[in-house]
């Protein structure tokens, strides 16, 4: 499984996914793309899950057009130990192979 850690996710909760195929937008220099040419580059890319904080996204992109799958990190305050809250739901869903493209998590 290959994800993708979007630019407003901190590059720390990588370590977090050490079970998956992750990168970061800033690793790949995919830095300041749009969502909707961002999410083409993950398709032509192969990758399979956006982990993001993007709130709008879900109002910018239809997720049902992509192949890709969408986690939001749905928090106020996005300090690396309210983001950690929400790993262990973030890795179940990954794991769970549901067909459901769009998941918004919060604590």
């Amino acid at each position: 499984m290959k994800i993708l850690l979007d630019e407003n996710v901190p590059v720390k909760l990588k370590e977090d996914f050490s079970e998956f195929e992750v990168y970061t937008v800033s690793e790949l220099k995919w830095n300041g793309f749009k969502n909707g040419m961002l999410i083409s580059l993950m398709e032509e890319n192969s990758f399979d899950f956006l982990i993001t904080l993007d709130k709008i996204i879900r109002y910018q992109q239809n997720p049902e057009k992509f192949s890709i799958k969408i986690i939001l990190f749905d928090v106020n305050d996005a300090r690396i130990e309210n983001l950690k809250l929400l790993i262990k739901k973030a890795i179940s869903i990954l794991k769970s192979g549901k067909d459901q493209k769009f998941y918004s998590l919060s604590d």
